[in-house]
Protein backbone atom coordinates (compact mmCIF):
# COMPACT_ATOMS: atom_id res chain seq x y z
CA UNK A 1 0.00 0.00 0.00
CA UNK A 2 1.50 3.24 -0.79
CA UNK A 3 0.70 6.21 0.92
CA UNK A 4 1.36 9.88 -0.55
CA UNK A 5 1.69 13.31 1.31
CA UNK A 6 0.45 16.13 -0.90
CA UNK A 7 1.24 19.76 0.60
CA UNK A 8 -1.42 22.36 -1.33
CA UNK A 9 0.09 25.99 -1.51
CA UNK A 10 -0.59 29.05 -3.17
CA UNK A 11 0.39 32.84 -3.42
CA UNK A 12 -2.73 34.37 -3.24
CA UNK A 13 -3.69 34.24 0.07
CA UNK A 14 -5.74 37.22 1.21
CA UNK A 15 -4.54 37.49 4.62
CA UNK A 16 -1.15 36.74 4.02
CA UNK A 17 -0.29 36.95 0.05
CA UNK A 18 2.94 34.89 -0.99
CA UNK A 19 3.04 33.42 2.22
CA UNK A 20 4.36 29.61 1.07
CA UNK A 21 7.43 31.92 -0.13
CA UNK A 22 8.08 33.78 3.41
CA UNK A 23 11.33 32.59 5.17
CA UNK A 24 11.01 31.60 8.25
CA UNK A 25 14.77 31.01 10.35
CA UNK A 26 16.33 31.10 6.85
CA UNK A 27 14.33 28.71 4.55
CA UNK A 28 10.82 29.69 2.61
CA UNK A 29 7.69 27.76 4.35
CA UNK A 30 7.02 25.02 2.06
CA UNK A 31 10.44 23.87 2.03
CA UNK A 32 10.30 23.45 6.12
CA UNK A 33 6.61 21.41 5.82
CA UNK A 34 8.16 20.00 2.84
CA UNK A 35 11.27 18.57 4.67
CA UNK A 36 9.63 17.59 7.50
CA UNK A 37 6.87 15.80 6.02
CA UNK A 38 9.77 13.68 4.10
CA UNK A 39 11.02 12.20 7.38
CA UNK A 40 7.60 10.09 8.19
CA UNK A 41 8.51 6.58 7.87
CA UNK A 42 4.89 6.20 6.56
CA UNK A 43 5.01 8.56 4.05
CA UNK A 44 6.58 6.67 0.34
CA UNK A 45 5.82 9.79 -1.67
CA UNK A 46 5.77 13.53 -1.20
CA UNK A 47 4.33 16.31 -3.83
CA UNK A 48 3.40 19.94 -3.57
CA UNK A 49 -0.18 20.65 -5.65
CA UNK A 50 0.21 24.20 -6.56
CA UNK A 51 -1.52 26.76 -8.80
CA UNK A 52 1.39 28.85 -9.11
CA UNK A 53 4.60 28.46 -11.14
CA UNK A 54 6.72 30.28 -9.20
CA UNK A 55 6.03 27.94 -5.94
CA UNK A 56 6.61 24.82 -8.38
CA UNK A 57 9.85 26.38 -9.76
CA UNK A 58 11.14 26.77 -6.08
CA UNK A 59 10.15 23.57 -4.71
CA UNK A 60 12.14 21.69 -7.56
CA UNK A 61 14.94 23.94 -7.14
CA UNK A 62 15.21 21.86 -3.93
CA UNK A 63 15.13 18.08 -5.54
CA UNK A 64 11.25 18.13 -4.26
CA UNK A 65 8.27 17.39 -6.17
CA UNK A 66 6.18 19.50 -7.22
CA UNK A 67 2.54 19.43 -9.78
CA UNK A 68 0.48 22.51 -11.08
CA UNK A 69 -3.02 22.44 -10.51
CA UNK A 70 -6.04 24.94 -11.60
CA UNK A 71 -6.44 27.68 -9.74
CA UNK A 72 -10.22 27.68 -9.32
CA UNK A 73 -10.51 25.09 -7.11
CA UNK A 74 -13.01 26.14 -3.86
CA UNK A 75 -10.59 24.63 -1.63
CA UNK A 76 -7.59 22.78 -0.35
CA UNK A 77 -8.72 19.44 -0.63
CA UNK A 78 -9.99 19.90 -4.41
CA UNK A 79 -6.62 20.69 -5.34
CA UNK A 80 -5.20 17.62 -3.64
CA UNK A 81 -7.73 15.76 -5.16
CA UNK A 82 -6.64 16.55 -8.46
CA UNK A 83 -2.80 16.24 -7.81
CA UNK A 84 -3.87 12.61 -6.47
CA UNK A 85 -4.91 11.61 -10.45
CA UNK A 86 -1.23 12.01 -11.28
CA UNK A 87 0.37 10.74 -8.81
CA UNK A 88 -1.14 7.81 -7.59
CA UNK A 89 -1.65 6.80 -3.90
CA UNK A 90 -3.76 4.01 -2.06
CA UNK A 91 -3.83 6.48 1.17
CA UNK A 92 -3.26 10.33 -0.04
CA UNK A 93 -2.13 12.40 3.16
CA UNK A 94 -2.84 16.04 2.80
CA UNK A 95 -0.51 18.38 5.04
CA UNK A 96 -1.47 22.45 4.50
CA UNK A 97 1.48 24.40 3.02
CA UNK A 98 1.26 26.91 6.36
CA UNK A 99 2.13 24.07 8.70
CA UNK A 100 5.59 24.06 9.35
CA UNK A 101 6.13 22.72 12.65
CA UNK A 102 4.59 19.33 11.57
CA UNK A 103 6.01 16.21 13.16
CA UNK A 104 6.83 13.19 11.17
CA UNK A 105 5.42 11.44 14.17
CA UNK A 106 2.31 12.90 13.57
CA UNK A 107 2.09 11.41 10.34
CA UNK A 108 2.29 8.38 11.69
CA UNK A 109 -0.14 8.61 13.91
CA UNK A 110 -2.69 10.00 11.40
CA UNK A 111 -2.31 7.00 9.00
CA UNK A 112 -2.16 4.39 11.73
CA UNK A 113 -6.43 3.60 12.40
CA UNK A 114 -6.10 3.26 8.59
CA UNK A 115 -3.57 0.60 8.17
CA UNK A 116 -5.32 -1.04 11.39
CA UNK A 117 -9.24 -1.34 10.13
CA UNK A 118 -10.01 -1.34 6.41
CA UNK A 119 -13.42 0.17 6.99
CA UNK A 120 -11.97 3.41 8.01
CA UNK A 121 -11.67 5.78 5.00
CA UNK A 122 -10.77 9.53 6.31
CA UNK A 123 -8.66 10.54 9.30
CA UNK A 124 -8.44 14.06 10.85
CA UNK A 125 -5.34 14.93 13.24
CA UNK A 126 -6.84 17.32 16.14
CA UNK A 127 -4.89 18.71 19.36
CA UNK A 128 -6.05 19.31 22.73
CA UNK A 129 -6.61 23.22 23.12
CA UNK A 130 -4.93 24.07 26.40
CA UNK A 131 -4.91 27.95 26.10
CA UNK A 132 -8.12 30.21 26.42
CA UNK A 133 -7.24 32.19 23.94
CA UNK A 134 -6.99 29.79 20.76
CA UNK A 135 -10.30 28.41 22.32
CA UNK A 136 -11.84 31.95 21.49
CA UNK A 137 -10.35 32.29 18.33
CA UNK A 138 -12.17 31.74 14.92
CA UNK A 139 -8.98 30.72 13.33
CA UNK A 140 -8.83 27.80 15.58
CA UNK A 141 -11.32 25.40 14.66
CA UNK A 142 -12.70 23.42 17.08
CA UNK A 143 -14.06 20.18 16.87
CA UNK A 144 -16.78 17.59 19.00
CA UNK A 145 -16.56 13.94 18.37
CA UNK A 146 -18.50 10.93 19.55
CA UNK A 147 -17.60 7.41 21.88
CA UNK A 148 -16.05 6.65 18.92
CA UNK A 149 -13.86 9.83 18.39
CA UNK A 150 -15.81 10.36 14.77
CA UNK A 151 -16.52 13.67 13.97
CA UNK A 152 -19.63 15.21 15.23
CA UNK A 153 -19.08 18.82 13.96
CA UNK A 154 -16.37 21.78 13.73
CA UNK A 155 -16.97 24.77 14.28
CA UNK A 156 -14.95 28.76 14.40
CA UNK A 157 -17.05 29.09 17.79
CA UNK A 158 -15.66 27.97 20.88
CA UNK A 159 -17.68 24.00 21.47
CA UNK A 160 -18.49 22.51 23.69
CA UNK A 161 -20.09 25.35 25.55
CA UNK A 162 -19.38 26.73 28.39
CA UNK A 163 -22.75 28.06 29.79
CA UNK A 164 -22.98 25.36 32.08
CA UNK A 165 -19.84 24.35 33.40
CA UNK A 166 -17.63 27.86 32.98
CA UNK A 167 -14.52 26.51 35.32
CA UNK A 168 -14.55 23.03 33.84
CA UNK A 169 -11.33 21.28 32.80
CA UNK A 170 -13.04 19.49 29.93
CA UNK A 171 -11.94 17.85 26.71
CA UNK A 172 -11.49 20.75 23.79
CA UNK A 173 -10.14 19.74 20.78
CA UNK A 174 -8.75 21.64 17.72
CA UNK A 175 -8.51 20.68 14.27
CA UNK A 176 -5.34 20.29 12.33
CA UNK A 177 -4.93 20.75 8.52
CA UNK A 178 -3.70 17.46 8.45
CA UNK A 179 -6.16 14.88 6.70
CA UNK A 180 -5.68 11.18 5.53
CA UNK A 181 -8.24 9.94 2.28
CA UNK A 182 -8.07 6.44 1.13
CA UNK A 183 -8.01 7.70 -3.03
CA UNK A 184 -11.09 6.56 -3.73
CA UNK A 185 -13.03 8.65 -0.97
CA UNK A 186 -10.91 11.53 -1.63
CA UNK A 187 -12.02 11.70 -5.01
CA UNK A 188 -15.39 10.70 -3.97
CA UNK A 189 -15.26 13.54 -1.27
CA UNK A 190 -13.86 16.04 -3.36
CA UNK A 191 -17.15 15.39 -5.89
CA UNK A 192 -19.68 16.47 -3.42
CA UNK A 193 -21.32 19.90 -3.25
CA UNK A 194 -20.10 22.22 -0.79
CA UNK A 195 -22.63 22.05 2.81
CA UNK A 196 -24.33 24.74 4.86
CA UNK A 197 -22.24 24.33 7.34
CA UNK A 198 -19.53 23.89 5.65
CA UNK A 199 -19.62 27.26 3.92
CA UNK A 200 -21.14 28.57 7.38
CA UNK A 201 -17.85 27.23 9.82
CA UNK A 202 -15.22 27.34 6.84
CA UNK A 203 -14.39 23.87 7.72
CA UNK A 204 -14.26 21.28 4.60
CA UNK A 205 -14.74 18.63 6.80
CA UNK A 206 -18.46 19.45 8.11
CA UNK A 207 -18.99 18.61 4.10
CA UNK A 208 -18.48 15.00 4.95
CA UNK A 209 -20.56 14.82 8.28
CA UNK A 210 -23.33 16.16 6.51
CA UNK A 211 -23.35 14.05 3.62
CA UNK A 212 -23.33 11.22 6.15
CA UNK A 213 -20.02 10.03 6.00
CA UNK A 214 -17.52 9.37 9.05
CA UNK A 215 -14.26 11.30 10.09
CA UNK A 216 -11.90 9.73 12.24
CA UNK A 217 -10.06 12.19 14.90
CA UNK A 218 -6.95 11.08 15.23
CA UNK A 219 -5.24 12.94 18.81
CA UNK A 220 -2.07 13.48 18.88
CA UNK A 221 0.72 15.45 20.54
CA UNK A 222 3.00 18.09 19.57
CA UNK A 223 2.81 22.42 18.72
CA UNK A 224 0.83 23.51 15.78
CA UNK A 225 1.62 27.03 15.06
CA UNK A 226 -0.47 27.13 11.40
CA UNK A 227 1.11 30.54 9.54
CA UNK A 228 -2.12 32.68 9.18
CA UNK A 229 -0.61 36.22 9.34
CA UNK A 230 2.74 37.55 9.54
CA UNK A 231 2.76 37.51 12.63
CA UNK A 232 2.95 33.86 13.23
CA UNK A 233 6.04 33.74 11.81
CA UNK A 234 7.54 34.96 14.62
CA UNK A 235 5.79 32.15 16.94
CA UNK A 236 7.14 29.64 14.82
CA UNK A 237 10.72 30.64 14.83
CA UNK A 238 10.71 31.03 18.74
CA UNK A 239 9.75 27.28 18.80
CA UNK A 240 11.78 26.72 16.23
CA UNK A 241 14.70 28.03 18.37
CA UNK A 242 14.12 24.36 20.51
CA UNK A 243 13.11 22.41 17.34
CA UNK A 244 15.30 18.94 17.40
CA UNK A 245 13.95 18.56 13.59
CA UNK A 246 15.69 22.03 12.64
CA UNK A 247 19.15 21.23 12.28
CA UNK A 248 18.93 18.01 10.46
CA UNK A 249 17.32 19.72 7.61
CA UNK A 250 18.32 23.01 7.49
CA UNK A 251 22.17 22.60 6.52
CA UNK A 252 21.22 21.36 3.53
CA UNK A 253 19.46 25.12 2.61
Amino acid sequence: MKTIAVLPARMASSRFPDKPLVKISGLEMIEHVRRRVEMSSSVDEVVVATCDEIIKQRVESFGGKAVMTSDVHRGCIDRVAEAALYVKGDIVIVVQGDEPLILPAMLDDLVKPMLNDSSIYCTNLVTKIVDEEEFQSPNAPKVVVDKNWDLLYASREPIPSRKKYPNEDYLKLKQLGVIAFRNDFLQTFAALAPTPLEIIESVDMNRAVEHGYKVRMVLTEGIMIGVDVPGDVSRVESVFKTDLLLSKYLSSV
